[in-house]
């Protein structure tokens, strides 16, 4: 069992960008949290395998008070066995971070922080309706390394009036920190959110693709001369920190996902729970589990193994296709992805099909592009 995932489904404001499932009422977060812990209990008889990781997600975790980030935590513990060097990770907003509460989580057994700073420059911080400024950013960051040395911090590029000082501004904030891991995300077009309005009414207009991809490339080439290994598509670390639950997402490992809007995987089917906090506590308090289910086919499985291996440094193995899904899958694949080779976006390594660094923003292209939309056997 690859991990836990967690999903506080509240935020004190909305970002202009997020299209997750949260609420800025919090009336019902006492019942949520109530609901959550439930539902802990009520998965916990249907799993009996070790947990290597848990991530409080959302939403914004650090909303919740220090006795119900307790409580949630106790609750897994006494239902699930968690290994003992498991990884234990918290999302955190620079304006919810004081010196307690980060001393408090790690008493907790919490031993990595992910930070949403998303910025470090006030004008994007604005725009996207952060409830911090770059000043409680950079504060925070310091405040963090004083209790955490296992930190990541979420950065943003691709926004309206970017450039390469702009990201050079962020990036090296971070470098003098240390951060040891960095979540580095292009700004994307969701929709109904306050984003799209604003680019609907003619309010903001965001880069073209050529833009964003040369600032992709302007970020990897920064971080991996900074020692940085870029794992998987957003993420880069430093070695031995890569975040063991993002690696079990892109790896295929199984997971449960608790609270409303949360998903779950393991290895046949995904299911997800209600995107909607009075929906989601009725169905849990009333003592059964209710949630959609997306059983996966042979085809389903080939094509998100594809998807996930491109993104990553891993890459995709041929024996591995042929193994797990035979030999028209690898007849498919191999024929598919020759193009990609000869343009130099692909190259092999020990029977590996992995993306150069400068592919690897393409890869969700590239994917889609050898996927199988029926195969019979």
């Amino acid at each position: 069992m690859a991990g836990i995932y967690i999903h506080i489904p509240f935020c004190k404001q909305a970002c202009h960008y997020c299209n997750f499932h949260f609420s800025t009422n919090l009336k019902s977060k006492k019942t949520i949290i109530n609901s959550i812990i439930k539902e802990i209990k009520l998965k916990s008889k249907f799993e009996n395998e070790e947990i290597e990781t848990i991530y409080f997600g959302g939403g914004t975790p650090t909303l919740l008070s220090s006795l119900e980030t307790e409580a949630i935590l106790n609750c897994i513990y006494k239902y699930y066995k968690v290994k003992s060097e498991s990884e234990i990770t918290i999302e955190a907003n620079p304006d919810d971070i004081t010196i307690d509460r980060l001393k408090f989580l790690k008493k907790l057994s919490f031993n990595r922080l992910s930070i949403g700073v998303q910025s470090f420059i006030d004008s994007e911080l604005k725009l996207m309706n952060r409830a911090h400024n770059s000043n409680k950013a950079i504060r925070s960051v310091e405040v963090s390394k004083s209790v955490f040395n296992n930190i990541s911090v979420d950065l943003l590029y691709g926004l309206p009036d970017s450039n390469v000082e702009t990201l050079n501004h962020n990036i090296n904030i971070l470098l003098n920190f240390d951060i040891k891991h960095i979540s580095s995300y292009a700004l994307t077009l969701e929709p109904k959110t306050a984003l799209e309005k604003f680019i609907k009414k003619g309010l903001v207009e965001l880069p073209n693709d050529d833009i964003v991809f040369e600032q992709f490339k302007h970020v990897n080439r920064e971080l991996i001369s900074n020692d940085y290994i870029n794992y998987e598509l957003s993420s880069f670390a430093k070695k031995n920190f890569f975040s063991k639950n993002n690696t079990g997402y892109w790896l295929r490992k199984k997971y449960i996902g608790i609270g409303p809007s949360a998903h779950s995987y393991n290895g046949l089917y995904r299911s997800w729970n209600i995107s909607n906090n009075k929906k989601y506590i009725d169905q849990i308090q009333s003592g059964k589990l209710f949630y959609k289910k997306e059983i996966l086919t042979k085809v389903d499985q080939y094509n998100e193994y594809v998807m996930t291996g491109l993104r990553t440094m891993w890459g995709i193995s041929i024996n591995f296709i042929e193994n797990k899904f035979g030999k028209n899958f690898k007849n498919h694949f191999l024929k598919s992805i020759k193009k990609y080779i000869e343009q130099k976006l692909i190259h092999i390594s020990n029977g590996m099909y992995i993306t150069t660094d400068s592919a690897r923003f393409l890869a969700d292209g590239i994917a889609a592009d050898l996927f199988i939309i029926d195969l019979s056997e």
